[in-house]
């Protein structure tokens, strides 16, 4: 439970028991999800729901931040 959420072991071992075997399940659902992209990306096949790999262009990347261009604000 430290894995994603932070917890410390105080606080995972003093959830109730039926609260924390439920944060366990869902993080072994994240893992095992997290595997399967890593193994998708790795073969290229790159899951159900992805296309081919996204090129940026002038026309796709993103902006400037708002505060390009050297201002200087009220600092």
């Amino acid at each position: 439970m430290k894995y994603n959420g932070g917890w410390s072991f105080s606080e995972a071992y003093n959830l109730p028991v039926k609260l924390r075997e439920w944060f366990v399940e869902r993080l072994v659902k994240q893992i095992e999800t997290e595997n399967k992209a890593i193994e998708d990306a790795q073969r290229g096949t790159g899951g159900s729901n992805q296309s081919a790999p996204q090129t940026l262009t002038a026309h796709n990347s993103p902006g400037p931040p708002p505060n390009w261009g050297g201002k200087k604000t009220g600092r």
